[in-house]
């Protein structure tokens, strides 16, 4: 009798625990433009217009010293490979490619940022 409790309360936790694991989200939260961070996980470099930014993660970034600022895409500035989870939009007949409030469009091998 000591066994089958033993094992009903083994079931049982181990029920609550599959049940909260069920319940359980990861939620990205991206920086807002003009904050600063120390860091940048595996960053690309690209050079704009004789300036450098760096893009991690579809979120940009310009140095400040040893720091980093989150800024906004400068437009005009070439991309080879659009960040995952991008979205394909039509607007007014032409596709574009969403991500993060950034607007790419394709032309040729490359992707460019535009304004919408």
């Amino acid at each position: 009798m000591k066994s089958l409790k033993t094992i009903l309360v083994i079931f049982l936790i181990l029920g609550t625990m599959v049940a909260c694991g069920a319940q359980t989200r990861v939620v990205r939260v991206y920086p807002k433009q003009g904050t600063v961070v120390t860091t940048i996980n595996r960053p690309k470099v690209v050079v704009h217009d004789r300036t450098n930014y760096y893009v991690a993660d579809g979120v940009w970034y310009r140095a400040r010293g040893r720091k980093y600022v989150v800024c906004a895409a400068p437009v005009g500035v070439r991309l080879q490979v659009l960040p995952k989870g991008y979205r394909v939009v039509h607007v007014n007949g032409r596709r574009l490619y969403k991500y993060r409030g950034v607007w790419y469009k394709k032309t040729g091998r490359n992707f460019v940022v535009v304004t919408v």
